[in-house]
């Protein structure tokens, strides 16, 4: 069982899984158990160019971050489980957890946040319900939100980046994926609100 479980290896997702990791010495999350399936392969970061992202050399693309992210993450906090080469096809709701299938393995999770891509062949069973036209994009371009409010879908099933109703903008899903980590962390810091910072020893 994991307490938290991200859906998604994009900006929105790696952010998430990042800021949750760095979390780890605090006492509340010391014991958490939290992993991240880092589907990547329908990411809008595939195929991106970065000039105009504030920390990123201009040129960067979005193929090199959806690598170094994942090695930022298990360099950092190795103790983030990634689930490689497994795409999440349903998920199930029970009365104090969710069950999380892939293709390959079921898994069982307290929160789950769904951070994929905003397109309408997002397709994964048991979020039908909260599937609506984007409120953001343009209607020729079919793309779909989940319904939430402040990225809360329902109680410990978040949604981060584009999916979420946010535009497609890279530093725009990467804040959505911290914003959604910070809001569980407060949640585990029994409603205090939480942030992580690592600052410069001087």
């Amino acid at each position: 069982m994991y307490d938290a479980l991200i859906v998604g290896g994009g900006a929105a997702g790696l952010s998430c899984a990042l800021v949750l990791g760095s979390a780890n010495e605090k006492s509340f999350v010391k014991d958490k158990k939290i992993a991240i399936i880092t589907h990547q392969k329908t990411s809008h970061l595939q195929n991106a160019l970065f000039n105009n992202v504030l920390g990123l050399e201009p040129e960067t693309t979005g193929a090199s971050i959806l690598e170094s992210g994942k090695k930022q993450l298990l360099n950092l906090y190795p103790h983030v489980e990634q689930k490689e080469k497994e795409k999440v096809l349903a998920i199930n709701k029970f009365e104090n957890y969710f069950e999380v299938r892939t293709n390959k393995n079921k898994y069982t999770s307290k929160i789950v946040v769904i951070a994929v891509g905003y397109t309408n062949l997002m397709r994964i069973k048991g979020l039908e319900q909260f599937v609506e036209p984007h409120p953001r994009a343009a209607i020729e371009k079919d793309r779909i939100w989940l319904k939430n409010t402040d990225h809360l879908i329902e109680k410990n099933l978040y949604v981060a980046g584009t999916l979420a109703g946010w535009r497609s903008q890279f530093a725009m899903a990467s804040g959505s994926g911290a914003h959604v980590a910070t809001d569980i962390l407060t949640l585990w810091n029994d409603g205090k609100q939480t942030k992580v910072h690592d600052k410069v020893e001087v």
